[in-house]
């Protein structure tokens, strides 16, 4: 059984407070984009796993899918697989490629043994493993809060927009970047200015509050913000914790030629 697991980008995100758990609150908007990973499971006498495409950091045997298998087997007594997961999405650029794929292994194993577990049993899975696997359980546009893990639905349509994702290929462990930032208290919610103020006004309102520490390390990812700019977008924001860029364009457009060496994705803003 194939499923091709999306990433996502964020539209604007807040970093609220420091958690007793040594986590943080935050808040935003989470947006499916379907720049997609491609994964294989069947069922085996033994359990693999095989990765191709580009590479993944870390021990194999800790990768997200493998640790997404190890759960459910404990809990079901499930028995061995095969999987096969060919990396497209970059890691470590903010777009959440690896929490889903561990979202949609929970979800092919549950059609795969039919657990019939149902969306919020694969939601409360998927928090212990990422403070973003929930939100690819259903892959809808939602706004995040605690962690990140607990999920609205998101009121907004971009109508008929174009995204461009742009990754320069440097990566950026969540953890390192939250070092750099200072929690405080939003005048004005992420779910707020999406759902509620023009797309042309995202500029002067919508904040990642990554961002201004990510590009005075790396100041290449605040240049590719400005060349998006620069083609047209009405909005540029890095997503996450970076180092992806994206820009939102009121029609069709190419990526930039200066932006050409980057791994790129390209096309409507649409759910």
């Amino acid at each position: 059984m194939i499923a091709f697991p999306p990433c996502k980008i964020n539209l604007g995100l807040t970093i609220l407070r420091k958690r007793a758990d040594g986590y943080h609150d935050i808040e935003t908007c989470f947006y499916p984009v379907p720049w997609t990973d491609i994964l294989e499971i069947i069922k085996s006498g033994e359990f693999t796993f095989a990765a191709s495409g580009l590479p993944i950091p870390g021990d194999p045997s800790d990768n997200l899918c493998v640790r997404a298998f190890r759960m459910i087997e404990r809990e079901f007594s499930i028995g061995p697989v095969a999987m096969h997961l060919h990396k497209i999405i970059p890691a470590g650029a903010g777009l959440g490629g690896g929490s889903s794929d561990a979202a949609h292994t929970l979800k092919l194993l549950n059609r795969i043994f039919e657990l019939d577990l149902t969306d919020e049993r694969l939601e409360g899975y998927a928090s212990q493993l990422g403070s973003d696997c929930s939100f690819f359980i259903r892959g809808k546009p939602a706004v995040g809060t605690e962690r990140g893990n607990r999920l609205t639905p998101l009121e907004a349509n971009p109508g008929d927009r174009h995204l461009i994702v742009v990754a320069p290929g440097i990566h950026i462990p969540t953890a390192a970047a939250y070092l750099d930032v200072h929690p405080y208290e939003a005048s004005k919610s992420c779910a707020d200015i999406v759902s509620g103020l023009p797309l042309w006004q995202w500029k002067d309102h919508l904040k990642n509050d990554f961002e201004k520490s990510v590009v005075a390390r790396y100041p290449e990812i605040g240049r590719i913000k400005e060349l998006l700019y620069e083609a047209g977008a009405v909005y540029a924001s890095m997503s996450g914790s970076g180092s992806a860029v994206f820009g939102i364009f009121d029609k069709a457009t190419q990526t930039p030629a200066e932006l050409g060496n980057y791994r790129s994705w390209c096309g409507p803003l649409s759910v």
